[in-house]
C-alpha cells in the first residue's frame, strides 16, 4: 500500500520493510544452521568412477585403476600423511580391513611417497592397495574437497556414497557397513 503522490508513506510502513527483510534473513540463516557441513553433495553419486590408472605406493612400477576392480564392491579412502583427521580415522580403517568385509583402496593425495610409506609403517596399512596421486589430478576428478574423504563403489564401478571428513564408528556402523552389505547382497 503506497501513499498518494506528494504525501509521505505512513511512518509505520517505513519500518515494516526492514523488519520483513530482517526476519527473512534470520529464517535463511537459521535454516542454514540446520545443515550438516560434512554432507557435501557430490554430482558423482550414481555415476561411473572416473577413469584413471595410478602407480601404487608400494610398487610405483605397477598401476591400478577402476577396471581392475570391476566386479567387486570397494571403498576408496582419500588420505595424506599430513592430514590430522586421517590419523584419527585410521584405526577404524585398520579394524575394517581386519574383518575382511571390504576391499579398501587408499588414494594418497598430494603427498610425498616416502612420507606416505613411513606413515603407513607407523600406523598400519589397512589398504588392499594404495594409489599415489601426488599431483591431485584423480582427486580432482573425484571432486575431493579435502582429506579425508571416503567413497563406496559398487561392482559395476558406480559411486554409491561419499563421506566427507573423518570417518567415525557411528558412520561406519550406520552408513558404510549396511550399504556395503546391501551392495554385496
Amino acid at each position: 500500500m503506497s501513499a498518494p503522490a506528494g504525501k509521505p508513506a505512513p511512518r509505520g510502513l517505513r519500518f515494516l520493510w526492514p523488519l520483513v527483510a530482517f526476519i527473512a534473513l534470520v529464517g535463511v540463516l537459521g535454516a542454514g544452521l540446520q545443515l550438516n557441513p560434512r554432507e557435501v553433495p557430490s554430482p558423482l553419486i550414481g555415476q561411473r568412477v572416473p577413469s584413471f590408472a595410478l602407480p601404487t605406493l608400494a610398487a610405483p612400477e605397477r598401476t591400478l585403476g577402476p577396471e581392475q576392480l570391476r566386479g567387486q564392491v570397494w571403498v576408496l579412502n582419500v588420505w595424506a600423511s599430513w592430514c590430522v583427521a586421517c590419523q584419527a580415522e585410521h584405526p577404524l580403517l585398520v579394524e575394517m580391513a581386519k574383518t575382511g568385509q571390504v576391499t579398501l583402496i587408499g588414494l594418497n593425495y598430494k603427498d610425498r611417497r616416502d612420507l606416505a610409506l613411513g606413515w603407513l609403517a607407523r600406523h598400519g596399512n589397512p589398504y588392499t592397495a594404495t594409489l599415489s596421486d601426488t599431483q591431485g589430478r584423480v582427486g580432482l576428478d573425484f571432486g575431493v574437497y579435502g582429506v579425508p574423504e571416503t567413497y563406496v563403489i559398487d561392482s559395476d564401478g558406480v559411486i554409491r556414497h561419499k563421506h566427507t571428513g573423518e570417518l567415525t564408528r557411528e558412520v561406519v556402523q550406520k552408513q558404510l557397513l549396511p550399504l556395503l552389505r546391501q551392495l554385496e547382497g
